[in-house]
């Protein structure tokens, strides 16, 4: 098996510290156990421990609710419902609709009704369940399906359009209808939602939260609190993992353990059980793909209308966005000169579902991906010719259906590279072969592309802040708006404030996010982490440099052109200086040394009304080969090899975007093929444990598993040091695995049928496929 990133990475390197494969800051603090996260912390005298109770009911009114034993119970300092709130019952990210604890009404099961403090986890869970609850039960929507026929919606429905749709698939040679379904996902993050508060004066409080966007956190802590922003300060250091789940929920639970702590003058701490954790947050949106499709015998596809249909939940959350993302991926790499997509945004009475990783494009994409390959197997071609056909092209063929020009169209040659390279066309025949001798083990194999936009899409998010200081001896202290959950962002930024001073990275210090330093920041998300934080960063450290260069300049009477940073010195002229030696002659000149940063990202705009403009600064592409062996029998299945060719610009930092493009395309696998949500009838999540959730474990790794950067990457776009972003766009490079699934049910079938299977493909999904494909080849 071949190694995904080199040996060694080290943590400074000097001559230059972007584009080279540094390890992440706290990879041997990971490994020996040394990192700190939230519940590692020592915990205070007089800590109050918090318990959740939740809505046992989907859909009901709170006709009454005695609590009076909950408070008498042993142990219980407080108990807060909606009542005990002195600000606004509201933790939503902007539509107003979240209340932190239900107000009468109850909208799904998990839903917070009210809150236990007390002197331990146990006692606060033991007293809350001496509460008297009752109940008025109303009918519930609680499936997509239910949802559309009673027309229960979070927003109007969205109609995305270039050309004429209906008119083009009226004049198509051919046409291909159909739907399927693509599940949601659980973030299943290894750091559960948790948040530790500690009283300070005035009223005020220091929150630590597991969350990816602290600024929101703080506000809407003081929101509740009835406090201005100012009086609330919220830390993160480092989260166990985020993926979109610790963007908007964890606002509620710091709200509790502030509520609590501001109330009792106690430090208060609230960690949710995996259980709870599951139940009570939301995931990735469901959705329902519906489609009709033109094309001609080349396989080009001449007209499309495209119908999308999302579980949402109960309240809008980020609902909107996430729509409108997988509306603008409906179209992958392929030019959709006339084409309809119509998106409904569902309220049910589930858990509101939430950002995670690719934010709605997985589900936009996958389906494209799934009707390239019906086309292929109707006209008897291979799908890498007919996704030749459609990809996107110049001259008339580079508009994307939100009017957006593609100028950086890298996917026809990434194809061909990795076609190529991982020897796709010759192992396609040869599967053929096994499989002609092979009655019950089949193999497929599937190359797919991927086109990912970055920026966040509601345009005023595309904003970061940062603040550097550099002290007297030459030591650097480094904050900014982007928070560490794993994926590296704080090495990266750390290594380009270190090329800008040219000093080695381990000369910086890297410090926990902080609202109390750089407020009014974004999100970490939209894969955007590195491109505006870097940015931030980049600009407070100039600021500094440009201070020394005219400090140098002055003192020892030269242009400043003739100041030069390089290798921890800096050279005035001929004269060498050590860096550490030039702020220390600074600081006694009186030279201010620190600075703070901004960045906001630039040609970025968007009409929501009319869904069109530039929403995205630049594209990500990737592809992807996999190839997989099923059991006919079973529905039992390997991932045997995946060959993967990404994009990530000038990387920052080769070892950490190899990690990520594994983790990404792991993770979309997962996605696809075992992690299966399960509600039963009532509304209530049966798949609440890792005893029922099934997470892609170390043996469900491919056996080959090869990624390779794209040698010539370079963003066409001024990003930081031309880099590229990898959060997200890797994930779906995993609808490789999904479709080389389909390929072996077809095969099945001696290629005669193939099945529009559902996601994800669980062995029993499989199974059933495999059992409708024989059937129907058999007339």
């Amino acid at each position: 098996m071949r190694n995904t990133s080199s040996s060694g990475p080290v943590l400074s390197e000097i001559k230059g510290a972007v584009h080279k494969e540094l390890r992440h800051d706290s990879a041997h603090k990971h490994v020996s156990g040394e990192a700190v996260y939230i519940d590692d912390m020592p915990e205070p005298k007089d800590l109050l421990h918090i318990y959740v109770a939740m809505s046992e009911k989907a859909h009901a009114r709170v006709t009454a609710m005695d609590l009076s034993a909950v408070r008498k119970a042993r142990g219980v300092a407080l108990v807060i419902s909606a009542e005990d709130i002195p600000g606004h019952n509201d933790v939503s990210p902007f539509a107003g609709d979240d209340p932190l604890f239900a107000d009468g009404l109850v909208e799904y099961i998990g839903q917070p009704i009210f809150a236990v403090a007390a002197t331990s986890i146990a006692a606060a869970r033991a007293a809350a369940s001496l509460a008297a609850v009752d109940y008025d039960e109303l009918s519930a929507l609680t499936t997509i399906d239910a949802a559309m026929a009673a027309e229960s919606a979070i927003e109007p429905a969205q109609t995305m359009a270039q050309g004429d749709a209906r008119a083009a698939l009226e004049k198509a040679k051919y046409r291909l209808k159909g739907s399927f379904r693509i599940g949601g996902q659980d973030h299943f993050y290894l750091e559960g939602q948790i948040a530790f508060a500690a009283p300070q004066e005035d009223g005020d409080v220091h929150v630590f939260s597991s969350t990816q966007h602290p600024s929101e956190v703080q506000h809407l802590v003081a929101h509740v609190l009835g406090k201005p922003t100012n009086a609330v300060t919220v830390e993160v250091r480092r989260m166990g993992g985020g993926f979109g789940g610790k963007e908007t929920h964890p606002a509620m639970f710091a709200a509790m353990a502030a509520l609590v702590a501001v109330k009792t003058g106690r430090p208060a701490k609230l960690r949710l059980d995996r259980d709870d954790d599951m139940i009570m947050t939301g995931k990735r949106h469901d959705f329902r793909y519906g489609y009709d499709i033109g094309y001609d015998d080349d396989g080009r596809i001449t007209g499309a209308a495209i119908e999308l249909a999302s579980r949402c939940g109960r309240s809008t959350d980020l609902s909107p966005a996430i729509n409108d993302r997988a509306m603008f991926h409906a179209d992958n790499c392929y030019y959709l000169g006339d084409i309809e997509i119509t998106s409904h945004r569902l309220k049910t009475h589930t858990a509101s579902n939430t950002a995670f990783r690719g934010f709605g494009g997985p589900q936009g994409m996958l389906g494209i991906e799934h009707v390239i390959e019906q086309i292929a197997h109707a006209l008897g071609k291979d799908p890498i010719d007919v996704r030749r056909a459609n990809l996107y092209g110049t001259d008339g063929r580079n508009t994307t259906p939100f009017g957006m020009v593609v100028e950086d169209n890298i996917a026809p040659e990434l194809i061909d590279m990795l076609a190529e390279s991982a020897g796709y066309q010759a192992r396609r025949l040869a599967i053929r072969e096994f499989n002609k001798t092979s009655p019950y083990l089949k193999k497929g194999i599937a190359l797919t592309p991927v086109k990912f936009g970055i920026s966040f899409t509601t345009t005023h998010l595309n904003q970061a802040g940062a603040l550097v200081h550099v002290y007297a001896d030459g030591s650097v202290h480094l904050n900014h708006g982007g928070t560490e959950m794993g994926q590296g962002l704080f090495v990266k930024v750390a290594q380009v404030v270190a090329e800008e001073f040219q000093i080695d990275v381990d000369h910086i210090k890297i410090t926990a996010t902080t609202t109390a330093k750089v407020p009014n920041t974004s999100a970490t998300a939209a894969s955007s982490g590195s491109d505006l934080n870097g940015m931030a960063a980049l600009d407070a450290a100039r600021r500094i440099k440009a201070r020394l260069v005219d400090f140098a300049a002055n003192k020892y009477d030269c242009p400043k052109d003739r100041v030069t940073f390089r290798n921890n010195n800096v050279y005035v002229e001929n004269r060498e200086i050590p860096f550490a030696q030039l702020t220390r002659e600074a600081y006694l000149g009186r030279v201010s040394l620190s600075s703070t940063g901004f960045y906001k990202t630039p040609k970025i705009h968007y009409d929501r009304s009319k869904h069109k403009g530039r929403p995205f600064l630049y594209f990500c592409y990737g592809a992807a080969v996999s190839e997989v062996t099923v059991d006919t029998l079973t529905g039992e299945y390997k991932v045997e090899r995946v060959d993967i060719l990404h994009d990530t610009g000038r990387s920052l930092n080769p070892a950490i975007d190899k990690g990520q493009i594994e983790g990404g395309f792991i993770q979309g696998m997962g996605w696809l093929t075992t992690e299966e949500l399960v509600y039963d009838e009532s509304g209530r999540l049966r798949t609440h444990a890792p005893s029922t959730y099934k997470i892609p474990a170390c043996s469900d790794r491919p056996e080959q598993f090869n990624i390779e950067l794209y040698a010539k990457g370079r963003n066409v776009e001024a990003t930081i040091h031309r880099s590229k972003a990898v959060g997200e766009p890797p994930f779906m490079l995993a609808n490789s695995v999904f479709l080389a699934l389909a390929d072996a049910v077809c095969a099945a079938s001696d290629y005669k049928v193939r099945v529009m299977m559902n996601a994800p493909a669980t062995p029993e999904e499989v199974l059933k496929a495999v059992v409708t494909a024989k059937g129907k080849a058999r007339g």
